[in-house]
């Protein structure tokens, strides 16, 4: 997916976790009630393991790497569990007590929203602060169109449904949107069942951070590429803080601008070359 597609599918499973949070706690019973803070509790960890989970599952399910997906969604879930339990009853305190109306909800939904974008920064392959800023904001955008909504509608169910739509969608699309925009290196699959995919590599170009392994293999590899021609461990990208260097892993041979290479310094517009799977890499500076 390129990078506007990848926001709007980070939006839509956002969505769905917001809608599924809405039936879930319809069935037990669960609403939202002022100055019940245990209520609070019950009701912001719920939403919070559903729009975690989901937004979690997104990256995974994008690049048909099931174990990232079910690393991520997971963690995701159980971190937006936590926060949706802290942050909505902070939130109910602040508009109860302090008297910061919906702006109180809204830091209450926002500290929501970077948690999330915590666990999303921790699983993905950008930098973890960018998916807590993106995060926050998300949360903040959604959280004051979840009051607006709920005070708008006259039906409490439909008010309750189409706010935690609205808010699982903000703190999707805002995590995406800020990594994007912000992103300073991504490979884009340029070819193979992945084509048109963007991995974001932020996260690996600083000095002595962790390098990132592109292979077949979703336990051996971060970047997977569904290609049988791609060796589990194919290549290794490693950054220096300003550039990333390439090194071939493999026995068939890794390419660039047809080149086969052992180890060389990627640039801006060159096209790697794995089994039959080519990559153009992009950077910003």
């Amino acid at each position: 997916m390129n990078r506007s597609m990848r926001t709007y599918f980070y939006a839509v499973l956002g969505g769905i976790g917001g809608l599924v949070a809405w039936q879930i706690s319809n069935m037990l019973g669960l609403s939202f009630g002022p100055n019940l803070y245990v209520s609070e509790a019950l009701v912001g960890a719920l939403v919070g393991a559903c729009v975690g989970l989901f937004i979690g599952l997104t990256e995974g399910a994008m690049t048909l790497n099931v174990v990232q997906a079910a690393k991520s969604g997971l963690f995701s879930g159980l971190l937006g569990l936590v926060a949706g339990a802290v942050g909505l009853p902070l939130s109910e305190f602040f508009f109860q007590t302090v008297g910061a109306g919906y702006l109180g909800r809204a830091l209450g939904w926002a500290l929501f929203g970077m948690l999330i974008g915590l666990a999303q920064g921790i699983f993905g392959k950008s930098q973890i602060w960018k998916g807590m800023l993106g995060g926050f904001i998300g949360g903040a955008v959604g959280g004051l169109l979840l009051e607006g909504v709920r005070g708008y509608l006259q039906n409490p169910l439909a008010g309750k449904a189409f706010g935690l739509v609205l808010l699982g969608a903000c703190v999707g699309a805002f995590i995406s949107l800020v990594e994007v925009a912000l992103g300073r290196a991504w490979l884009e699959v340029a070819s193979g069942k992945l084509k048109g995919t963007e991995f974001i590599l932020d996260k690996f170009m600083q000095a002595k951070g962790p390098s990132i392994l592109i292979g077949s293999s979703a336990l051996k590899s971060e970047i997977v590429l569904p290609d049988p021609d791609i060796a589990p461990q194919h290549a290794m990208l490693t950054g220096d803080g300003r550039q990333f260097t390439l090194k071939d892993m493999s026995l068939t041979g890794t390419f660039i601008n047809n080149r086969r290479i052992q180890q060389a310094r990627l640039g801006n517009g060159h096209r790697l070359r794995l089994g039959n799977t080519e990559l153009v890499y992009h950077e910003k500076r």
